[in-house]
């Protein structure tokens, strides 16, 4: 078996598929929960606050800042200044906690659909192909002794 051959059995494989569906699915939902964290919660959190808070410019200058630089964010980090810059970790982490929060409801709501079918499963009892082969192993298990 050729290499060419060998990578199209496995590109084209289902799992792969699913995980590059998945993967690009997951990139386009981490930046609608990026714009949800910067566009509509980070504001609103500000207007409670009492005024307007620029997350991104909540930070602290650990070294020296060369003269004429001016004190914001960007412009620091242009200059090569070290800046903890804890605001935009806080937005990062509040876009995480949504993502897993909404993740989580995602899962939970798989979890009951899977326990429903189960149930309805039990009440039906088995397929009628279940069945089937439930007799035609009985049979062989008669003809095999």
């Amino acid at each position: 078996m050729s290499m060419v051959s060998e990578f199209k059995e496995f590109a084209l494989k289902g799992n792969v598929m699913d995980l590059a569906v998945g993967v690009i699915i997951g990139g386009a939902f981490a930046t609608i929960t990026t714009s949800l964290v910067e566009d509509v919660i980070m504001p609103i959190i500000a207007f409670i606050a009492g005024g307007e808070i620029n997350f991104k410019n909540m930070f602290l200058i650990l070294g020296d800042a060369p003269d004429g630089v001016a004190r914001t964010y960007d412009a620091l980090k242009a200059a090569g200044v070290p800046v903890l810059a804890y605001g935009s970790f806080i937005t990062v982490l509040i876009n995480f906690l949504i993502l897993a929060f909404i993740i989580f409801m995602m899962v939970r709501m798989v979890n009951r659909l899977r326990r429903a079918d189960e149930v309805v499963e039990q009440i039906a009892g088995p397929s009628e192909e279940v069945q089937l082969l439930r007799e035609i192993s009985a049979k062989l298990g008669n003809i095999n002794k």
